[in-house]
């Protein structure tokens, strides 16, 4: 789990502190393509994600956060293995 999550508006990206002293910066663009949720598996979420995708929340949910974005989209949550792996 991190130590800080941090959601980085203006340059689109969500930065997460790790314990091992890492810090990790992903773009929300990104992060909405990556999302594995039953819709985005089912269709072809790359094609619906624009550039100017932002997360406006986000949720803790124990072992991930659940992340909300700008078009609307809030059915993803993403485990910290799977954060780590992007």
């Amino acid at each position: 789990m991190p130590t800080l999550i941090e959601v980085a508006a203006a340059e689109g990206r969500l930065q997460l502190d790790w314990p091992d002293g890492r810090r990790q910066s992903l773009e929300h663009a990104r992060l909405r393509a990556a999302c594995r949720c039953a819709a985005c598996r089912y269709q072809a979420v790359e094609a619906v994600t624009a550039q100017g995708v932002r997360i406006v929340a986000v949720a803790e949910m124990g072992y991930g956060i659940q992340l909300f974005f700008s078009d609307g989209h809030e059915r993803g949550i993403y485990p910290w293995s799977y954060l780590q792996m992007l």
